[in-house]
Formats: structure tokens, sequence, C-alpha cells
């Protein structure tokens, strides 16, 4: 389990989640996210996401990009 301030580097799913952002996760679960920009080429797509754990299950994202 991921504590606050490690280090994320995932891939999965990005999902819309009321007005925010989730990324069903590849390995299991998902994390809230914190996005500074919204990745709309990305919604509903596979994307590594890169950033900071800040809360129990919320990610500051520093960047997402596609997978493929």
């Amino acid at each position: 389990m991921a504590r606050i301030g490690d280090r994320v580097d995932e891939t999965g799913t990005l999902l819309r989640d009321g007005a925010g952002f989730v990324l069903n996760r590849d390995r299991g679960g998902c994390w809230r996210l914190n996005l500074h920009r919204v990745p709309v080429d990305h919604v509903a797509k596979h994307v590594r996401i890169i950033g900071v754990v800040v809360d129990e299950d919320m990610v500051d994202v520093e960047g997402v990009s596609g997978t493929g």
C-alpha cells in the first residue's frame, strides 16, 4: 500500500468520476486523481500516470500519457 509522499508510476484506464477523474489501475483498485490539466484526449483510454500520493487514495498527477 502506498503512503503519502510515495511516487506513483502506474497504468490503467482513465475514467470520469463526477466532476473529477480516477485511474482504474491495471494492478487492481483505483486512484482518485488531482489533475492540473484536463486530459480529454485520454478519457476512457489506457494511460500511464506519474505523480505523488497526497491522500489515502489520491494522487497529485504530474503527467498523463497514452500507452499506445
